[in-house]
């Protein structure tokens, strides 16, 4: 038996696709209210876009990445993000020639040659959105908050938000230059990838999750500390924002994010329960990623929400019970009643748009009955040679334990606003109130 590869697990029905369905299905109506538009990028890309966007210096450029050379010789790398290609195709296609603030969102599986653990993966999902072509605090308020909306919708409840502000190009020079000073003569408790940081992005140090390396940095210099004042009226701005809209968030001073391309703003979300490695989305804005990568000078923010990891809260928050019944399972009783059962299915799933099985396995009625009450079926439509000749179906309930008879001529549009058809319109997402004031961790 050939296995598949580790760190690149599959998604199983019922349980694991439905709510992945669910996850993807909540972003996308959530999104659209927020007038994001879909985009969808290549899985691989020129690696130079990921060394010039992401930064030479980091993890993922220097150690994760899926890289290969094509049969004529060009370097391609499976994309190990979404922003970078985001931006790329949006400068590509000439979107900047409009001058408008420009929104989309994608799905879709990333990959990152890294140790398999809880959570996380070498072929990974994400969910991510970007702003691209303003400057406004506003628009950074705004994205914040959407992405807490999608994780209140979904009914993720224990979730945290922290934000920070890394400076800019007028700023970080010498916000950079005072946390050296106080790096170096700490060098010796740094762990040898921070020695390769405090070189080339020494800010990066504050990433690093071992714990010598948190304790030589416990006490650097703040960047607040060292902002411009541009930098800090544009953080004050979305702070102002976020506790007029009741969003809660802790201030952590620590967060500046793993990819060279974040400015000012950035953030992370929290879930309880996930241990050591408990960020379920981040994000930032990231003013100079567009002009790196040979566009013109353009604003841009936006996060990446880890499907997986989401995945994980919403199993913990909801352990699969029986589920929800819904759809129709057409049973026949005899051999006469088992085209006329084929036939009901169809229509039933043309025009009442229900889930709706017949049997094709030539099962005793017994074992279709117990197929359909393990299927999770709201509705078991019986059919018999005394059924065709009558012109009515006996309709069990097999939530309520109920049976009518309903006629056939008429079972599509009975069995359409009973049995959870899909014809009856999406479901709205809908906010579920937040209160509280930001600066909850000052």
């Amino acid at each position: 038996m050939i296995r598949g590869v580790r760190g690149a697990p599959d998604i199983l029905p019922p349980d694991s696709t439905a709510l992945w369905q669910r996850l993807e299905g909540a972003a996308r109506s959530l999104f659209a209210a927020y007038d994001y538009a879909e985009i969808r990028t290549p899985v691989f890309e020129r690696t130079e876009l990921f060394v010039r966007g992401i930064g030479e210096g980091t993890d993922i450029v220097e150690k994760e990445m899926y890289t290969f050379q094509d049969k004529g010789g060009e370097s391609l790398t499976l994309r190990p993000e979404g922003t970078a290609p985001a931006v790329r195709a949006w400068l590509e296609h000439g979107q900047f020639v409009k001058g408008a603030l420009t929104k989309v969102y994608y799905i879709g599986p990333m990959f990152r040659h890294e140790r398999p653990q809880a959570g996380r993966f070498r072929q990974f999902h994400q969910i991510g959105a970007e702003a691209i072509g303003s400057a406004s605090p506003e628009v950074d308020a705004e994205v914040i908050e959407m992405l807490g909306h999608l994780f209140c919708a979904l009914g993720l409840r224990d979730v945290t938000l922290h934000l920070n502000t890394i400076g800019d190009a007028a700023c970080r020079p010498a916000m950079r230059e005072r946390f050296v000073a106080y790096v170096r003569d700490r060098k010796d408790a740094l762990c040898a990838d921070c020695h390769v940081r405090l070189e080339k992005n020494p800010l990066r140090i504050m990433d690093c999750k071992r714990e010598g390396c948190q304790a030589a940095v416990a006490g650097a210099p703040k960047a607040a500390e060292s902002l411009c004042d541009p930098c800090r009226a544009h953080f004050a701005r979305v702070r102002e924002l976020l506790d007029a809209m009741g969003m809660p968030y802790v201030l952590n001073e620590r967060l500046v994010r793993g990819l060279d391309y974040y400015t000012r703003t950035t953030f992370e979300f929290t879930a309880a329960g996930l241990g050591a490695q408990n960020a379920i989305a981040g994000g930032g804005r990231y003013d100079g990623l567009i002009e790196t990568i040979g566009g013109p000078p353009t604003p841009a923010i936006g996060f990446a929400v880890g499907m997986e990891r989401v995945i994980l809260c919403l199993k913990a928050a909801a352990p699969p019970a029986e589920g929800r019944r819904d759809g129709v399972y057409v049973a026949n009783a005899d051999a006469v009643s088992a085209t006329r059962a084929f036939l009901v299915a169809r229509d039933v799933r043309a025009d009442a748009g229900v889930r709706a099985v017949s049997n094709l396995e030539g099962r005793s009625l017994k074992a279709q009955l117990r197929q359909a009450d393990q299927g999770l079926f709201r509705y078991c439509v019986i059919l018999g040679e005394r059924e065709l000749q009558s012109g009515a179906a006996a309709v069990k309930d097999l939530g309520q334990g109920s049976q009518e008879t309903v006629p056939l001529a008429d079972l599509a549009a009975w069995l359409a606003p009973r049995a959870g058809g899909h014809g009856r319109g999406e479901a709205r997402v809908r906010a579920e109130g937040g209160a509280g004031t930001g600066g909850a961790g000052e």
